[in-house]
């Protein structure tokens, strides 16, 4: 039977891909991003199944707006993927306050905004799966204070989340997920902002272009192991890392 399942940050990398896997699976897939007109045309692409719509996670107002207007064509959804964060390497000390406030606000705030506006839409046997990140798990990473930050609070919310859900019968995975990216993948952020920061890791002992990187289309199927999963199991936290082959 298909599924229908939301994807927050589906206009690019791993959301798209995970859209993608899912509509050409025959799931119903509802993709949220920021940017309507990237998603609309992904829908197109996708047909019939596909649903786009516009989303700021950082934003209360619009997330509820958003899952109203999901609720009014798709009444139930059975999984939810948080997926969108935001990336950005920089120093505590000379941070804007934009770039202190919108990692908490999209990588935390976010996924407990989609997960508070899905879980009344979900039943037994919803899954919620939360995208956290390899660097959660690395002792010092530098300039990314506030991105570590955001995910381990996000892991701490999917363990708590995971035992309040229990008894309704929807389940919680946290999915650490390392390095990836496809033949469109572009630097994330300036060059001079990548220079510095690969100086940095270095200093640490952490070589950026040594680390090894998979492709999102291999990450999804990991999600999907994850979403056919038999009902007896409980998938806290899966980590996947990229390997060289």
């Amino acid at each position: 039977m298909a599924r229908t399942i939301a994807i927050t940050g589906a206009g690019a990398g791993l959301g798209r891909a995970l859209a993608r896997k899912f509509s050409g699976d025959g799931e119903t897939v509802i993709m949220l991003g920021r940017t309507l007109p990237k998603l609309t045309v992904l829908a197109d692409a996708l047909g019939e199944t596909a649903m786009a719509v516009e989303c700021n996670v950082a934003s209360a107002d619009s997330v509820r707006a958003a899952f109203a207007q999901i609720a009014e064509k798709h009444p139930k959804i059975d999984v939810l993927i948080n997926n969108a964060a935001v990336y950005q390497p920089f120093m505590i000390a000379e941070a804007s306050d934009d770039q202190i406030l919108s990692p908490i606000l999209t990588n935390l705030a976010g996924p407990i905004l989609c997960a508070r506006a899905a879980i009344p839409m979900m039943g037994r046997g919803g899954h919620i799966i939360n995208v956290s990140s390899e660097s959660v798990g690395i002792d010092h990473y530098p300039m990314l204070a506030l991105y570590q930050s955001s995910k381990a609070g996000l892991e701490r919310f999917s363990q708590s989340l995971a035992r309040e859900l229990a008894p309704d019968g929807i389940r919680v995975t946290t999915f650490r997920a390392g390095q990836m990216m496809d033949e469109s993948s572009t630097p994330p952020f300036a060059p001079e902002v990548q220079m510095r920061f690969g100086k940095a890791c270095q200093e640490v002992g952490i070589d950026l272009r040594a680390r090894p990187i998979t492709h999102f289309n291999s990450v999804t199927q990991i999600f999907r192991m994850l979403i056919d999963a038999p009902a007896d199991l409980q998938l806290g936290t899966v980590i996947a890392e990229a390997r060289k082959s």
